[in-house]
């Protein structure tokens, strides 16, 4: 998630735990602390796809961060210890603060390596966008209030409410989500789709509107716009993944790490010889990706694949493609041209200032 949404959840949690006690520097701890498992934006790895796949790594990891929680315990116990409370409560404080960190970003598609040093694929639960202000709203304004009302009996009822408010927001994005995956894959299967795996992720700003990508038997994939609010049919494509591309390209960690990473929700398109591979998990859709990577090229009189340094391939930042996503929200007519997004995926974009991540 966001980081004023990070900052905003570690508040409330050291406000509600702390509150009493310190006021307004249980808040502000709360979220600064709240933000530290981020910092690891801050490690240059070398490429685009070894940074993506190395972000929620180690920091995010429920292991570290409660070895973190410890630490800091016993050094806030030894140094400047509270009377009014235990070391007990101090610990569940700030390893609620920085452990629902990790837990809120595995919300996200994005990817979220819970248990590193483990290799499973990331978590993913993707239910809700990376900035929702529906999820935020309630924390920011109990911070607000938080900052306002100082060590009061009422601050910690305030944070409370924030939280659970917001807690029971996330209780219903998962409720979305089912109900949006089994009408996808009820339409599907009535049209004889053989699907082997499904990935749902809500669009931009809200949990109404869903975009599902279900990949088949014949290595393509259904795209699908659906939102709770539908009364017809929604609009989908179908469009190949082109997998044989990637398996022809030789030596590349940074390839299987991006397919491991991404659990191969990946499609790989051969423009103008380089392979071009994207993330299908996060953007608008289809032609509006947010991750696109260059990863190898075309050499030789044979025209093997050769691996390359990972680099951001140049997209469009979909302004207008935004505003017609957010507009079906509620309005199902039109319906996104799909199949007219779809053109951008295989085209040669000019290299221009500020095209490319």
């Amino acid at each position: 998630m966001d980081s004023l949404t990070q900052a905003v959840l570690g508040a409330g949690i050291q406000g509600a735990m702390l509150g009493r006690f310190h006021g307004r520097k249980a808040l502000v701890a709360g979220a600064l602390l709240a933000t530290l498992p981020d910092l690891d934006v801050l490690i240059d790895y070398g490429d685009p796809v070894s940074g993506m796949i190395n972000h929620r790594g180690f920091s995010h990891s429920i292991f570290v961060l409660t070895a973190l929680s410890a630490a800091m315990t016993w050094l806030a116990r030894r140094w400047r210890p509270s009377p009014d409370y235990g070391a007990g409560r101090l610990f569940l404080t700030i390893w609620l603060v920085l452990i629902t960190h990790p837990l809120l970003d595995a919300f996200t598609s994005y990817g979220t390596q819970l248990l590193w040093p483990l290799t499973p694929t990331p978590t993913s639960w993707s239910s809700l966008f990376i900035i929702d202000p529906f999820f935020t709203l309630p924390l920011f304004v109990a911070f607000v209030a938080g900052l306002i009302m100082g060590k009061r009996p009422a601050l910690t009822r305030t944070l409370v409410w924030a939280l659970g408010l917001s807690t029971l927001y996330l209780g219903l994005s998962l409720a979305a989500k089912s109900v949006i995956e089994a009408r996808v894959q009820h339409r599907l299967a009535e049209q004889g789709v053989s699907v082997q795996a499904i990935f749902s992720t809500p669009e931009p700003f809200n949990i109404v509107l869903w975009r599902v990508v279900a990949r088949t038997a014949d290595d393509h994939y259904v795209e699908t716009i659906s939102s709770l609010l539908d009364t017809a049919e929604p609009e989908h494509i179908k469009i190949p993944l082109n997998t044989s591309l990637a398996d022809a390209v030789p030596g590349s960690p940074q390839l299987d790490g991006l397919r491991w990473f991404t659990g191969d929700w990946l499609r790989y398109d051969d423009i103008g010889g380089e392979l071009i591979a994207s993330d299908l998990r996060m953007g608008l859709g289809t032609g509006y990706y947010s991750f696109r990577f260059r990863m190898a090229e075309r050499t030789g009189p044979d025209g093997a694949w050769q691996a390359i340094t990972p680099a951001y391939w140049p997209r469009e930042r979909g302004t207008p493609e935004l505003r017609a996503v957010i507009r079906r929200i509620w309005q199902q007519h039109p319906p996104l041209p799909l199949a007219q997004w779809e053109r951008h995926m295989t085209r040669h974009p000019a290299l221009t200032d500020g095209s490319a991540r």
